[in-house]
């Protein structure tokens, strides 16, 4: 166990082999690539020399530790090999006792980001409840702009935010500009609730670099008392074309109506938006 084997490269001689052996039997390359997904399945069933005869679809289905497994998992992500996606698919396919190694690497802000993100996937594919609510909470009040670990946690606590709208309420106070963005994201989803309508509003008029994100959420909140501010900030000098765009989107979406149209020449969106219609 724990050896580390390329079922990449193995998969891409096998395919190299069955190319040079049927090249000539399709007319065209396109042809011969929608022939890949069957090539692929021959292969996961095929006896290969680099397993000992073994399949590679079946592989590791014979380890059921998901905690060895997910060492491994550890050790391939330290190699220059890539993960096979058997390993993961065994991993996922152990369910319940996967969830728990899966959190703790997913926490350990000593692994590598792409190991931490594969445990978030599989987290979030295995549907496992509270238990990564912690580690997921805890990397969106820490996230930057972009930050894809924050991503992956903040789509894992979207399916657990209606039983936690207290949680995420509690934390707009303590967290970066970054973080409120995600819970506010996460908040305007949810049934109406008077503090996260305060909360929207308070950011779309304060944080008027982000009008456009904020009117998109007030959209979806559905509170037409939006509907007079967002009217108002449709004449504010310094915002720009997308800007106005989402908007007089949120409006819309509302139930009120734009009739005035600004002139946006000029502006480096709007003029991309031009050549394109070209």
């Amino acid at each position: 166990m724990f050896e580390i084997l390329d079922f990449d490269a193995n998969f891409k001689a096998y395919t190299e082999k069955w190319i040079e052996l049927n090249k000539g039997k399709f007319k065209t390359f396109e042809q011969m690539e929608d022939a890949i997904p069957e090539v692929y399945l021959r292969w996961l069933n095929s006896p290969a020399a680099f397993l000992g005869g073994e399949t590679p679809g079946a592989f590791f289905t014979k380890f059921n530790s998901a905690p060895e497994l997910i060492k491994w998992l550890r050790l391939y992500d330290a190699s220059n090999v890539p993960t096979p996606d058997q390993l993961l698919d065994r991993i996922s396919d152990l369910g319940e006792q996967s969830i728990k190694p899966l959190v703790y690497t997913a926490r350990d802000d000593k692994n590598s980001q792409a190991l931490r993100m594969t445990a978030l996937n599989l987290l979030k594919e295995l549907d496992a409840g509270d238990a990564p609510l912690e580690v997921c909470l805890s990397l969106i009040d820490r996230r930057e702009e972009t930050d894809e670990l924050a991503d992956v946690a903040a789509d894992i606590v979207g399916q657990l935010a209606p039983a936690h709208k207290e949680e995420l309420l509690s934390r707009l106070e303590e967290v970066n500009e970054f973080a409120r963005e995600t819970y506010l994201d996460l908040l305007s989803a949810l049934p109406p609730d008077e503090r996260t309508y305060q909360a929207l509003t308070r950011e779309f008029l304060s944080r008027r670099d982000k009008c456009g994100l904020y009117a998109a959420l007030l959209g979806r909140y559905g509170d037409d008392r939006a509907l007079d501010l967002l009217t108002e900030a449709l004449d504010w000098e310094e915002i720009n074309y997308i800007d106005y765009i989402e908007i007089r989107d949120a409006i819309e979406k509302l139930g009120g109506e734009c009739i005035a149209e600004r002139d946006f020449t000029g502006d480096v969106y709007y003029e991309a938006l031009k050549q394109q219609q070209k």
